[in-house]
């Protein structure tokens, strides 16, 4: 695995290329948008056996998954081509004049939407295609009006090199810059640094850790003019089983969350890390179903070293914290190189609420069983987390005070709350939230996966008394 490292002039020349094309990609038409997208995802269809190949060498993820994730790169891809004919990024609101003076007269008003600019896209680790060169945050800045400049990730670069090089190909067919995607490379903090420090990015999208994210989020704060940070920076998604879940569905849904825990071995940002029990028999049946249906899941090799580092530090300091106990903890043979074993512990609701170590994101397939006695315990411990992309609250179909209160405290900490199935799997769809309160991400009111993810490269301008050329 080869990783490059952008030099200085290179990434100069990446966001100079995308600031000269801004101009003219803002304004550009419908179909010009649309049929860059279609243009794309026709691509990456076309080179499908030799992109899904390359995924698999370098992230040990399965073939079906990733032919999967590619699947849905390319129907978001025609999604958000579809929003731009609909008209999406050209919306305008308007306000007929009214003589005399405000309050009640006005000049005539238009609510227009203005693209930000060149937008430094942050690849994810996990999500090779949907999270990656041509994944959400790049086909959304892109309807939206905007040039994208990658950073691609260091755990899978040939792939990403292989799909910048297919979208470079694409925008010459089309007779399109080669600015309006760029890409820079670099295992290092300092490329992703420069790019979010150079004076014309407008914008940055970024998926990954806590650490790296909160470094950027950061320093995009601390530019002379700052700017906006979409950060989506991990994510615990509680579980919470009301008692009407579990009675006499135990076995069932301890296998509904075993097989959520293992998907992609636990690398997924929606992946269940905390589920609430009550205190009580049926509890008892799920957690031995959790713990034998976790025994039996083969797991394949973690990402990257890095990561499997991080997942054995992870379960070692939720086993080291007092007041845990181990439900399932295999032994782990093999170093960085072999595939994580699954995690489950139980602690009580006070023990959850005071160690802020379990609190924390273990990336990968671990969980923390918290017991609980009452809905006052599920709302504390809601709370405690207090940022997630996910919360699920199963058994809350029948209205009740207890299950407004427990909705209530989830719908203030999560962007998606679930009362049904399980957090992973992420549907691209107009009414989709994948972001959250801090720190779930950066920016509570945006999403990074769905149609309004456009939004977030936006920004919108009242016209007054405009000519009418300018409106046309």
């Amino acid at each position: 695995m080869t990783i490059h490292e952008s030099t200085p002039a290179q990434i100069n020349g990446a966001v100079t290329a995308a600031s000269r094309t801004a101009g003219d990609w803002a304004q550009s038409g419908a179909e010009r948008r649309a049929a860059l997208l279609r243009g794309l995802a026709e691509a990456l269809h076309a080179q499908r056996e030799t992109l899904v190949r390359i995924a698999n060498e370098e992230t040990s993820l399965p073939l079906p998954r990733l032919n999967g994730e590619l699947d849905r790169t390319i129907f978001q891809l025609h999604g958000f081509a579809d929003q731009v004919v609909a008209g999406r990024p050209y919306a305008v609101t308007e306000d007929a004049a009214v003589a005399g003076a405000p309050p009640q007269g006005r000049p005539h008003l238009a609510r227009v939407q203005v693209p930000l600019g060149p937008v430094a896209m942050f690849s994810a680790s996990n999500f090779p295609f949907a999270f990656s060169v041509l994944g959400g945050d790049t086909a959304s800045a892109l309807a939206a009006g905007c040039p994208v400049v990658v950073k691609a990730h260091p755990g899978h670069p040939a792939l990403s090199r292989a799909v910048h090089e297919l979208a470079q190909a694409v925008l010459a067919r089309q007779d399109l810059p080669a600015g309006l995607i760029g890409m820079v490379e670099g295992a290092g903090i300092d490329v992703g640094v420069a790019l979010v420090q150079h004076p014309e990015i407008a914008a940055v999208a970024f998926t990954g850790s806590y650490k790296g994210g909160h470094a950027l989020w950061q320093l995009a704060n601390a530019r002379p003019r700052p700017i906006p940070f979409y950060g989506e920076l991990g994510s615990i998604n509680p579980v919470v089983m009301l008692p009407a879940a579990l009675a006499g569905q135990a076995t069932d849904k301890a296998t509904a969350l075993a097989d959520s825990m293992a998907f992609s071995s636990g690398q997924a940002c929606t992946s269940p890390g905390v589920i609430v029990l009550f205190d009580d028999a049926d509890a008892d049946a799920f957690e031995t179903a959790l713990r034998d249906a976790l025994k039996g899941k083969a797991m394949h090799p973690m990402l990257t070293a890095g990561m499997k580092r991080n997942f054995d530090a992870g379960v070692a300091r939720v086993v080291g914290t007092p007041g845990v106990e181990t439900v399932l903890a295999g032994a782990d043979a093999g170093g960085e190189s072999a595939p994580p074993q699954p995690l489950v512990a139980r602690t009580t609701a006070a023990n959850f609420i005071a160690q802020h170590a379990l609190q924390e994101e273990v990336f990968g397939p671990a969980c923390v069983l918290v017991r609980v006695a009452s809905a006052d315990d599920v709302v504390a411990v809601l709370r405690a987390v207090g940022g997630s992309l996910t919360v699920t609250v199963w058994g809350a179909q029948q209205a009740s005070s207890d299950a407004q209160a427990i909705v209530r405290a989830a719908q203030q900490i999560a962007g998606r709350v679930l009362f049904s199935g399980v957090p992973t799997g992420v549907a691209v769809a107009a009414s989709q939230v994948h972001g959250g309160p801090w720190p779930s991400s950066t920016q509570p009111a945006a999403t990074s996966v769905g149609y309004a993810a456009m939004d977030r490269f936006l920004r919108p301008v009242a016209m007054q008394d405009a000519p009418a050329w300018l409106m046309a």
